[in-house]
């Protein structure tokens, strides 16, 4: 490795990364897959050569990839390493540790999000980088949810959003629009959350951005299924599902399978219910994840129904089936293409 091939590679990461989110992002993570050993000689040549930016870059650019094809950990090791270095620019910086802190998060380290998201939080604000404040900001809201309450997640979103009021930034204002929408729903706000969550999905629809409408459509299921509109709830969490699948994001499928599990159960369908929680735990656990606070109230909920309904042995033979399919039997399970027996 030298100069010339790491920071082409570094330059093929930052150009295709943003693809990873639209209609082509199974081809591209597959194109990142077989890169990915070059791609990690160069992010190392940067790191030996004391190059923090360029590591820096490199590192955030590689995050989609290390969410959706379940390695947290190894790309929680690459930011370690390169935040080890000395200097770089600040704002760089700054958006090095927000993805660690966004990796931690997935992982369930809170302690270890909350204070790479507050250097993050330091960094935005000295470099006056509407972006990386609003983000950190967006972190630490994140993890309010998960430890503390929707009311202090709805504050440090409304904070994000005043910070990039009337700047070009569009990453931090769409994220705290998320989380803003998420803690409503948790708070029981569901007209309010609908609204952002349309408001996201529509946008996102009209740039493309498919992991996002996944995303979102997601969590609009749950918000649709409280409010008792079960059709709307499954269409939304099927649609979401196969965009994952199409797009190889083995991140987000077990929160769309929860969805569905949550909605079976509403319409008296345990049996279906329990399967699906059985494929929610697999592919969680595939993804070296751990439930977010939204998705972890609804999942908790169903298991406490389901065990409740059918009694412990029928759930956990129920549960087990679905636990033991591969995935491409999941995910047609899921959809409504293949039975349970």
């Amino acid at each position: 490795m030298d100069a010339r091939a790491a920071l082409s590679l570094l330059s093929f990461a930052e150009g295709t990364g943003p693809g990873l989110r639209g209609p082509d992002a199974k081809a591209l993570f597959e194109q990142f897959d077989r890169q990915y050993g070059d791609l990690q000689l160069a992010i190392q040549w940067f790191i030996e050569q004391k190059r923090a930016d360029e590591a820096f870059r490199l590192a955030t650019s590689l995050v989609p990839f290390w969410m959706a094809t379940k390695r947290l950990d190894e790309g929680s090791a690459w930011f370690d390493r390169a935040l080890a270095l000395p200097g770089g620019d600040g704002a760089h910086r700054g958006r090095a540790s927000f993805d660690a802190g966004y990796l931690a998060f997935w992982k369930g380290d809170d302690e270890r999000s909350s204070s790479l998201q507050n250097q993050a939080l330091e960094l935005g604000r000295q470099t006056n980088n509407p972006t990386v404040t609003a983000l950190a900001l967006v972190g630490l809201a994140r993890i309010a949810l998960r430890k503390t309450s929707a009311d202090e997640a709805r504050r440090l979103c409304r904070e994000a959003l005043a910070v990039t009021e009337g700047t070009d930034d569009r990453a931090g204002r769409s994220s705290a629009m998320h989380v803003l929408a998420v803690a409503a729903q948790m708070a029981g706000d569901f007209l309010e959350a609908r609204d952002l969550m349309s408001q996201r999905i529509a946008l996102a629809r009209e740039q493309g951005n498919l992991a996002t409408v996944s995303s979102e459509a997601g969590n609009l299921s749950m918000v649709e299924r409280q409010l008792g509109n079960f059709d709307e709830a499954e269409a939304l969490a099927r649609e979401a599902l196969g965009i994952d699948y199409r797009r190889g994001d083995g991140q987000g499928i077990p929160w769309k399978v929860n969805g569905l599990a949550a909605v079976a159960t509403d319409r008296g369908e345990f049996d279906r219910a329990a399967t699906l929680i059985g494929i929610a735990d697999a592919t969680m656990k595939a993804a070296g994840g751990a439930w977010p606070p939204d998705e972890r109230q609804h999942y908790e909920r169903t298991v406490a129904t389901l065990t409740e309904a059918m009694g412990s042995a029928e759930f956990e033979r129920a549960r087990a089936r679905g636990y033991s399919m591969t995935t491409s039997e999941a995910v047609d399970f899921a959809l409504g293409t293949r039975s349970a027996g």
